[in-house]
């Protein structure tokens, strides 16, 4: 496949495993970067790489020029801000986004607005109350009953930033007023939901006027330790591939929820209840995941390369939605390249010292 293709936020660990995942899937595509900050542009691993003006306030001005100085046929972004600024833009900018509906985009960016849609329509998530003021915080907390534990976290944002375990509501008060304070957060920025102590997983799925083309999945077993204090996040240090048709169905469900004719890619988290009940906790709209090359670089379709060929209209050659290949693990850590390894040489060339 002759085609080129532009990636935002080149540099950053989202845009070059995206771009890792192009080139892996096919050598042919061109590769263009582009980023605000010179210095994560200069870790980009893109064919040609542009330093890009902010372009958050609406101006499409500088995309359109490196759309159409390096004949880009296809533009994707690689955060959630990427994708709702792209979103805005998507008629302006001279080439082929292949996004979300907007209103799809902005339903999935407030997290509570997302629960709420969801759960109206039975489809499993988290019991969840907004905060209002942190005068109702007492309030809520019993409208939880026994429950031991809860989860306290902003209604946007990724990688589990101010997300925190809550057992009192005097924990909930100092959160909330250490990042109205200190984080310039908001007020009314925050929920509080049921904790789901169970296994955590990614589905990400491609999709095409209401059709699912394409769905891998994958089991986060160890998180990257960034130093918040939940100790979870959507960056896995070690993921392995996995399929559960119950969990599958349920991310169907939502999806169509959302849109019945929905397009582009979407990955839906989901972590298990006390009962083994998998809910959904967010669905991003329009965007890889971080962790993408555990569902690009195995099974028989690379989902990156994919979606290029869909967006582009040309033939996918994907038969069977599902793509689940066995044994594969993501290994990840800070500074170094993601590995994805079949099980039988995860501990290839290891010697255990304890003999």
């Amino acid at each position: 496949m002759s085609a080129r293709v532009l990636v935002l936020e080149a540099g950053s660990a989202a845009g070059n495993n995206l771009i890792r995942s192009l080139k892996a899937g096919d050598p042919s595509l061109v590769v263009v970067g582009c980023n605000e900050d010179a210095f994560v542009l200069k870790k980009s691993a893109a064919d040609v790489n542009y330093l890009l003006p902010d372009f958050s306030e609406g101006e499409a001005a500088p995309l359109r020029r490196i759309v159409k100085a390096e004949r880009v046929e296809l533009a994707i972004p690689t955060s959630d801000a990427g994708v709702l600024d792209l979103s805005r833009l998507r008629k302006q900018i001279g080439c082929r986004t292949f996004l979300p509906r907007a209103a799809v985009i902005d339903r999935c960016l407030d997290k509570y607005a997302l629960t709420v849609f969801l759960r109206k329509r039975g489809i499993p998530a988290p019991r969840t109350y907004a905060i209002e003021d942190p005068a109702q915080v007492e309030a809520l907390f019993r409208r939880f009953g026994a429950a031991r534990q809860l989860w306290c976290r902003l209604r946007a944002g990724s990688g589990s930033n101010g997300a925190i375990p809550v057992s009192s509501p005097e924990q909930v008060r100092s959160w909330i007023a250490y990042w109205e304070r200190m984080r310039a957060v908001q007020p009314g920025s925050f929920t509080l939901c049921e904790y789901l102590p169970g296994r955590d997983f990614c589905v990400q799925c491609l999709w095409d006027r209401g059709r699912l083309v394409l769905a891998k999945m994958a089991e986060r077993i160890t998180y990257l330790e960034t130093g918040g204090p939940s100790g979870v996040s959507s960056m896995p240090s070690l993921a392995k591939t996995v399929f559960d048709e119950r969990i599958l169905a349920i991310c169907k469900r939502a999806v169509r929820a959302l849109d019945a004719a929905a397009s582009g890619v979407y990955f839906v988290d989901l972590k298990e209840s006390e009962d083994d009940e998998p809910c959904i906790t967010e669905i991003n709209a329009g965007r890889f995941a971080t962790m993408t090359n555990i569902h690009d670089l195995t099974g028989r379709h690379n989902m990156a390369v994919t979606f290029v060929r869909l967006a582009l209209g040309l033939p996918t050659g994907v038969s069977r939605a599902s793509d689940f290949a066995p044994g594969f693990y993501l290994v990840r850590s800070f500074d170094t390249l993601p590995a994805v390894v079949p099980e039988s040489e995860l501990f290839e060339g290891i010697e255990d010292a304890d003999g």
